[in-house]
């Protein structure tokens, strides 16, 4: 099914879907609004029917995009394979233009992300994720394969937070923490990438996210070594039992809180 030429096929989608959001960035953009009031730009739409128009080449399994999100429950319910798509995971930070955006593209087999391309155009970074064969990030036409590194005793915790949706419920988890904390501020996916490459030890996720802003990037995470689990509040955080976070299980997109861990 994932074939090194299909591999290939996604990461060339998401960085064509990626000039095509830079080309807007460069320049002044319209800002509209979804029904949710959240903002949505030229470069989401413009990067949405790159991706779909892509993947439609090299691929029959359905897509679903946050910008073509209106398919029932009914008709995903019968998916057991299809793309998860994010065009462009924080476009807050687009509009803010502090570079830290991506596209995401992720393959969903039977609940589990099995592969994930995660592409930041103004960082060139990209990072990639085949579940049971490894990680690797590609910087400047360069890859490396990446794993998360785990927290040595008396290393200060390196906690990745949110440059837009800071909550704070986030401080009761750095508090139950034992020795000193750092926050690590981040947008969009890479939050999840910062923990995938050992750039960070945790990123708790307290607030609410929809299943294509983290598609991908858990991809990337779980085919280099480490977690993303569901936890209820930041008490159990680091409880050892915690079920993995799943997709297209159930009729909402929604994410419940989860925790990315190595």
């Amino acid at each position: 099914m994932l074939t090194e030429q299909l591999i290939q096929s996604i990461i060339d989608i998401s960085h064509l879907a990626g000039d095509k959001i830079m080309d807007i960035y460069q320049k002044d953009f319209a800002i509209y609004e979804k029904s949710d009031a959240s903002p949505l730009t030229e470069a989401d739409l413009a990067a949405h029917n790159c991706i779909v128009d892509g993947l439609s080449k090299v691929s029959d399994f359905p897509i679903l995009s946050e910008e073509s999100a209106d398919i029932s429950w009914q008709e995903r319910n019968s998916w057991d394979t299809y793309w998860l798509v994010d065009p462009l995971d924080g476009t807050k930070e687009f509009i803010k233009k502090n570079g830290e955006f991506t596209v995401n593209i992720a393959l969903i087999k039977d609940g589990v992300p099995v592969f994930g391309v995660v592409y930041a155009p103004v960082l060139a970074q990209t990072y990639v994720g085949v579940l049971g064969k490894g990680a690797f990030k590609i910087t400047a036409g360069k890859k490396a394969d990446i794993t998360p590194k785990a927290r040595i005793k008396g290393e200060t915790w390196k906690i990745v937070g949110s440059r837009s949706h800071q909550s704070p419920e986030i401080q009761a988890l750095l508090d139950s923490l034992e020795g000193e904390t750092e926050l690590v501020a981040m947008g969009s996916s890479l939050k999840l990438c910062l923990v995938a490459e050992g750039a960070a030890h945790l990123y708790p996720r307290l607030g609410p996210t929809c299943e294509w802003d983290t598609g991908a990037a858990q991809a990337v995470v779980e085919a280099a070594g480490g977690k993303v689990t569901i936890i209820e509040d930041a008490t159990d955080a680091l409880k050892a039992d915690a079920a993995p976070l799943r997709y297209n299980q159930k009729e909402s997109v929604l994410n419940p809180y989860f925790l990315v861990s190595c």
